[in-house]
């Protein structure tokens, strides 16, 4: 006969058992486990996103449905009061200490961004999660709806997610972004979301790149303009200072691309201080983060 691995087996496979039972005993508060034990908790709620289920009660029917498959994972049986009472009272250092260690093991095979420029080169984005404000009144969103942001900021070396942090709804992107430790001469792309002035003057003395788009609103003079190839879609290449207030902000000189996709003939407006690379790697660079 046959056999086959399932989905929750093959990605089960990646987490060694010793490094998890190493952590777990480090990142552990509270009396023993009887029977239960962190790793059948870490199965649980991994089999719960896969499967998508809706409520503990849900996820606890399914489990019991495939306790036979689970045995031979290490799971123990369990109910819904202790996964719950698990959820609730251990720490979850366990799971920052476990995302590290997959993101180590994940980068050394990761392969290189697409571009021939070997600065590290990433992506920031963020979610916002509703939730419940009645459930979860820490969860300050708006007045009746709660939320939580999911920041995030993928390595392009493989797509990784290399910064991630979790905050209430309310929290500016640009507040995390600033709170980034990145490294010298390495590019960010980012949408207009993050756009924020005093922030790009001060990535730009670290020797940091950024792509974004540029705001309608924005106020600048321009100082140069460059050669275009209108054949692969670069209708203007700028330099451009900002004025007003902005430039105090920012009295660095920038970059303004104008760029048409001819698949979808769409516009785009791109902002930058990356001088020395082509106006379609600019573009390139933002449309490899979408």
């Amino acid at each position: 006969m046959a056999h086959c691995n399932t989905v929750l087996n093959q990605m089960l496979t990646i987490i060694y058992r010793h490094e998890f039972e190493a952590l777990a005993k480090t990142h552990h508060a509270g009396r023993k486990f009887r029977k239960f034990n962190r790793w059948s908790q870490f199965v649980a709620m991994v089999s719960a996103q896969l499967t998508s289920r809706v409520s503990l009660r849900d996820l606890v029917f399914n489990l019991s449905a495939q306790a036979k498959k689970l045995y031979h994972q290490g799971v123990k049986p369990t109910n819904r009061s202790t996964l719950a009472r698990v959820n609730d009272e251990k720490p979850y250092t366990l799971y920052e200490a476990l995302f590290a260690k997959l993101l180590g093991r994940c980068r050394t095979m990761s392969p290189k961004h697409k571009f021939r420029f070997k600065n590290k080169l990433y992506s920031l984005d963020a979610t916002v999660i509703d939730l419940c404000l009645s459930v979860f009144p820490w969860a300050t969103f708006r007045k009746t709806k709660g939320a939580i942001k999911l920041h995030i900021g993928l390595d392009h070396s493989g797509y990784l997610p290399t910064f991630v942090s979790i905050t209430e709804g309310n929290v500016h992107e640009v507040s995390w972004a600033k709170t980034l430790q990145l490294p010298r001469g390495s590019f960010i792309v980012f949408d207009k979301g993050f756009v924020d002035y005093a922030w790009f003057g001060s990535l730009i003395p670290k020797g940091i790149f950024f792509v974004t788009r540029l705001k309608t609103n924005a106020r600048y003079k321009v100082v140069e303009r460059r050669k275009t190839n209108k054949h692969n879609g670069t209708t203007s290449d700028q330099i451009i200072q900002l004025t007003g207030v902005k430039r105090e902000h920012c009295p660095f000189p920038l970059r303004r691309i104008r760029y048409r996709d001819k698949e979808t003939g769409k516009a785009y407006v791109f902002l930058t201080n990356a001088m020395y690379l082509s106006a379609k790697t600019v573009a390139n660079i933002y449309g490899s983060s979408r």
